[in-house]
């Protein structure tokens, strides 16, 4: 049996960061993934991050019957590779808003306002076009603009700007609301995910143990604190590794409550009723399930411009060669290069996203319209509907039970609709209004629509944005799974540092957020443990 200085589980946004940070001041890392390496094209390349979709590197989760969603079971594709979700995702780069910091710390977590957090996401950050008080040059992580612009986008920010949205150019900077091109974690047109920017720095460092393919079975305590972390690897062999540290959890806001459980830490009932010993009842381990929820507005172009198709034949050829030679052209970009933050209900800070994709997409439980389109998708930013992740076995191997209450308060409800007119607006303005055919949906043109026909269009196709969070809460309360150093309360020597620990969702992608985690984390950890 092996020991380590630390044991990290889950080599995704943030283990990556943790794992980088420690081993680089001099800590030795078990560092323990349970996907595959990330050894495949289609990860690198960003235009291809959709083909992603039902491979081996993606987790696939789904949830219950959902009753606010016609009783569908909504997919919920996760990251399962080196880099987690940062190489399975869209690359766009968004912190969120200084009042989604400013209220973690209000909630009970000191040390989290956005003052506090700046710093980090500046010290991550070596970005290519901004340099100023918001943004930072010299760190691991890449951002920058992409190499190529779809003609749609360009129509979508016209259109956008002539409803009356302002043209922005960094939304992380003092202003998020307007729309326009989102920077990318993209660099000489491939995908900069923390496995390739934090990672693959100290891949050769004798200090660290790396396995894929390594399914956590618990985390090994004695006297109530964490020693270590029992696994099985692919050829179905269990190992076990000590730490004389501490055992830090980065698997994501499933795998995290999911681990806990499995190990004992979680409501006392469950485990009860699922037979696993009781390690500490913390009754808040898998509640407060958060997730961006959207619903898309479908066009249909009256000429051949979308991507549809442009992976076959001599444009596919063309494509590739271009990319190939210079790592330029379609297949250099990020797909979902363009859209914007707007205040649909007057409170003075956006609360509706809007995704662009110059495509027309379904979802895993519905196909894709044929032909040449659009798709303009606005998500609510902070959902009021809470769910929960459990366990259903005291099987490693077994899935999960995800209650995900998608649109469960009627406010998420009245917001997404909210979203859904401004993105239908948008579609009939007049730059898209001169290359869309016709509205494929909710509607067949540009009149207005019924309360209960927008109702029952977000209710049949609302999706998840891949954004889950919160199931391992930060706070101070009894409710919370971790305190404002993430330490796992009252278990010693275990920490948990991924988008679970967020108390309340931030206003945008996370991928960005969970790489300041995994930095606030690794801060922690030296600082507790010189």
């Amino acid at each position: 049996m092996n020991s380590y200085d630390y044991i990290v589980i889950g080599a995704g946004s943030a283990g990556c960061v943790v794992t980088n940070r420690l081993v680089t001041a001099g800590k030795s890392v078990l560092l323990l993934e349970a996907g595959p390496a990330d050894n495949h094209p289609w990860v690198h390349i960003p235009a291809t991050v959709f083909k992603l979709q039902g491979t081996a590197r993606m987790w696939k989760f789904e949830s219950e019957p959902e009753p606010n969603a016609l009783g569908r079971k909504v997919q919920m594709t996760q990251g399962r590779t080196l880099g987690g979700g940062s190489s399975v995702n869209g690359m766009v780069y968004i912190r969120g808003q200084a009042q989604d910091y400013d209220t973690w710390r209000e909630l009970g977590c000191p040390g989290w306002g956005y003052d506090d957090v700046l710093p980090v996401f500046k010290r991550s950050e070596s970005n290519m076009k901004f340099a100023d008080e918001y943004h930072g040059t010299e760190g691991p992580l890449k951002v920058g603009d992409a190499r190529y612009r779809h003609p749609l986008s360009y129509a979508f920010l016209r259109a956008a700007q002539e409803t009356g949205l302002r043209y922005t150019e960094d939304f992380n900077g003092e202003r998020q609301d307007g729309v326009g091109f989102y920077q990318t974690t993209i660099a000489e047109g491939r995908r900069q995910s923390t496995q390739v920017t934090f990672l693959s720095r100290v891949r050769n460092n004798p200090l660290l143990t790396l396995h894929t393919d390594a399914q956590v079975e618990s985390i090994v305590f004695e006297n109530g604190a964490a020693i270590g972390v029992r696994y099985r690897m692919k050829d179905n062999s269990v190992q076990e590794g000590r730490v004389r540290e501490e055992v830090v959890l980065c698997a994501g806001a499933f795998g995290s409550p999911k681990a806990l459980q499995l190990s004992g830490v979680g409501p006392a009932a469950l485990l009860a009723e699922l037979g696993i010993p009781l390690t500490r009842d913390s009754p808040g381990v898998g509640e407060n399930f958060q997730d961006h929820w959207g619903a898309s507005v479908l066009g249909q172009t009256r000429e051949p411009i979308a991507l549809l198709g442009h992976d076959k034949g001599l444009r596919g050829l063309r494509h590739g060669l271009e990319y190939l030679l210079f790592r330029s052209g379609l297949l250099s970009f990020n797909i979902i290069e363009s859209g914007g933050f707007m205040d649909t209900s007057n409170s003075g800070r956006p609360d509706i996203q809007i995704h662009m994709i110059p495509n027309l997409t379904g979802d895993a439980d519905r196909p894709p319209p044929p032909g040449h389109g659009l798709t303009i998708s606005p998500c609510i930013l902070r959902p009021k509907a809470r769910g929960r992740v459990h366990i259903k076995s005291r099987d490693a191997a077994d899935s999960i039970v995800i209650n995900a209450n998608t649109l469960g308060h009627p406010d998420d409800v009245t917001a997404l609709i909210r979203g859904v007119k401004l993105a239908r607006k948008i579609l009939h303005a007049p730059s898209l209004a001169r290359i869309i055919e016709r509205e494929l949906a909710p509607g067949d043109g540009p009149g207005d629509l019924s309360a209960d026909t927008l109702e029952h269009h977000v209710r049949r196709v609302a999706k998840t944005v891949y954004h889950p969070c919160g199931t391992c809460r930060m706070g101070s309360d009894d409710q919370a799974v971790v305190d404002p150093k993430l330490q796992v309360h009252g278990v010693p020597r275990l920490r948990v540092a991924d988008a679970s620990i967020m108390p309340t969702l931030i206003s945008g992608n996370t991928n960005a957020p969970s790489i300041m985690i995994g930095e606030r984390c690794a801060e922690f950890l030296l600082a507790a443990n010189r």
